[in-house]
């Protein structure tokens, strides 16, 4: 995988792993100022739902970084490819049933570095 592929998905993967953090362990901080149009009062019952989508978030970005410790480089690329693939489609259904602004910052993004690893 050549290394602007690989800086792409590092990039991904911290993006992902900061939501893990926010929607696992900052909700009622950090959310509440990504999340303006949620009211205040919203946080706290949701911390739970929140904390699992975090914990997809982190399993995500999990598999990104696996890719690029992978020796074999097609194991490697097929790796990325998947995990990129499931960020884009998981960013696409965000982007139609919760906020347009999801498919630049996090699918774009994903879909740049997948275009990369095919180069």
């Amino acid at each position: 995988m050549n290394i602007l592929a690989q800086i792409l998905i590092a990039i991904v993967a911290i993006e992902h792993f900061y939501f893990m953090y926010f929607e696992m362990f900052a909700w009622e901080t950090i959310g509440k100022r990504t999340f303006r149009s949620l009211a205040p009062e919203l946080f706290k019952p949701t911390k739970g739902l929140a904390a699992n989508q975090g914990l997809y978030n982190g399993f995500l970005a999990a598999g990104l970084i696996w890719s690029l410790l992978i020796d074999e480089h097609m194991w490697s690329i097929y790796v990325a490819v998947f995990f990129l693939t499931c960020v884009i489609i998981a960013r696409i259904y965000g982007g139609i049933t919760a906020s347009k602004k999801i498919l630049f910052v996090q699918a774009i993004p994903a879909l740049t570095a997948l275009i990369a690893v095919h180069f």
